[in-house]
């Protein structure tokens, strides 16, 4: 195909996405032309276009790169596809105006559009995405999901050192401000002229709606503050989460926890993360309920799961939130020192806090309330409710919203690594990492192994491990002992 028939085919593809007219054909044309570095187009025809604008940016990318626009870093070819793709894309008026017309009839119609827009313009990696390796791993807490993360790409030696010369700025202050929406990026930032943010009023402040590029689950959306101002979970909080399922009564939203240890990655901007997936958590029984006297209309109780998680149930948002409030209240304030919870430190610094989880239930709002705290002892000093050293071979990140309902988001590292694993259990020719071993050994004495079981026996390992990793974050363990002091912070309630 001619470079001047995939142009066209292109600006085919930009007319019909909705931000352009036909009139804007030889306009846009000699805008692509420009950014490719060519100087004329050939004739070529106006047809029915077969191919996505992922395929067809990516011979245009070939072209620039042919003609010296670009070089073969990653960075350079991200800005101009990023470019190339906002020719693919409304303006943010116009995409705000689109989602108010669809949502008008329905929500779900609503984010179906804004969520095929940012796929078909390349802002979600699908191809990225489809890199990583998804499998279940069934537990006693019911299925668990396993991925490793493989979509974003690595950097080459080229690329670290083209950032190194790169100026270093403050804008966008975080990779979650709204100044993100259209710009060109740099060395060291990403490409987000094809990025685009829905405007959302939640109780009288301006928020933000966008999907995560490198998606984690369906319809992985993140709702952010317009204000750049750290994450901090208050009432405000509850009443906002609520807000948003009243709003987006399909999908499900959560807040990391407002600490290190046990926050996210971004506790610089406040934010939300949500989207259209059941995680196994929201499958998750309540092993059994109690009273909150003060609240007689919500249902309270203890979801059978790793971590220390409670469930409120109710149609009343008023008395669900002030529920929610007042058991995060107490929790920032309890002790139980022969558990080693520690609400605050000598020094004045507090260590307890929740993530939160809020969905829809047919009519009733739910909120999970997970209990966190991020002490340090000298026999832990990466958390005490933190993934334990043992288990750190497999997963010693920050256990954020995403892992506490149960999807594991694991290192690249593990895909080369696991088949290292694998070749030593079957005693041929390894290069397994030192770190791996003591738990291969213990695979190899309790499993009969062969070629064809080999994947699946460290797969359903790698379940048990993450399980491991959610009950070592978990604050009142599953034991005896763990279960009585869950019991004695319920009666304070």
């Amino acid at each position: 195909m001619s470079v001047s028939q995939t142009v066209r085919d292109f600006i085919t593809l930009a007319i019909q996405s909705g931000g352009w007219m036909e009139m804007d054909r030889l306009y846009l044309e000699n805008r692509v032309i420009a950014m490719i570095g060519e100087d004329s187009l050939s004739k070529a025809e106006i047809r029915i276009v077969s191919q996505s604008a992922v395929e067809l940016v990516d011979r245009l990318l070939v072209q620039a790169e042919k003609n010296g626009i670009i070089t073969d870093l990653q960075a350079e070819k991200d800005m101009l596809e990023a470019q190339l793709m906002d020719l693919m894309t409304p303006p943010p008026s116009v995409v705000n105006a689109y989602f108010a017309q669809y949502y008008s009839k329905d929500p779900v119609q609503a984010t179906d559009y804004f969520f095929k827009l940012s796929k078909d313009n390349d802002y979600i990696k699908t191809r990225e995405i489809a890199r990583n390796i998804i499998f279940p791993a069934e537990t006693e807490y019911g299925e668990l999901e396993i991925t490793i993360n493989l979509s974003k790409p690595e950097k080459d030696p080229k690329q670290i050192a083209a950032e190194r010369q790169a100026v270093k700025l403050d804008y966008p202050e975080c990779m979650l401000c709204m100044e993100n929406e259209g710009y060109k990026g740099r060395l060291n930032y990403p490409a987000r002229t094809n990025h685009r943010i829905i405007r959302m009023n939640l109780d009288g402040e301006s928020w933000g709606f966008q999907y995560s590029p490198y998606a984690y689950y369906d319809e992985h959306c993140i709702i952010l503050s317009e204000e750049h101002r750290p994450m901090k979970i208050t009432k405000a909080t509850f009443q906002r989460l609520l807000k948003i399922t009243e709003v987006l009564p399909h999908y499900f939203v959560g807040s990391n926890a407002d600490l290190p240890i046990v926050g996210g990655s971004i506790l610089s901007h406040d934010h939300y993360q949500g989207g259209r997936h059941t995680f196994p958590m929201a499958v998750a029984e309540m092993e059994r309920t109690f009273e909150l006297k003060d609240y007689p209309s919500i249902k309270a109780g203890i979801v059978k799961w790793p971590m220390s998680v409670i469930r409120l149930q109710g149609k009343n948002q008023k008395e669900l939130i002030e529920a929610s409030n007042r058991i995060f209240e107490k929790w920032q304030a309890y002790s139980d020192e022969s558990l080693q919870i520690v609400a605050q430190t000598e020094d004045g610094t507090l260590h307890h806090t929740i993530t939160p989880i809020a969905r829809r239930k047919g009519e009733l709002f739910e909120m999970d309330l997970v209990l966190r705290d991020n002490n340090v002892s000298k026999e832990f000093p990466d958390g005490i409710f933190h993934p334990h050293p043992d288990v750190q071979h497999i997963k010693k990140e920050n256990i954020g919203l995403i892992e506490v309902m149960g999807l594991a988001v694991l290192p690249p590292r593990l895909e080369a690594e696991l088949k290292e694993v694998e070749n030593y259990l079957l005693d041929e020719e390894n290069q397994v990492a030192d770190y791996h071993i003591a738990w291969a050994d213990h695979l190899k004495s309790n499993n009969q192994l062969t070629r064809e079981n080999v994947t699946q026996v460290v797969q359903k390992a790698v379940g048990a491990v993450f399980a491991r990793v959610l009950e070592d974050a978990g604050v009142f363990k599953r034991d005896v002992e763990g279960q009585e002091g869950f019991a004695r912070f319920i009666k304070t309630l």
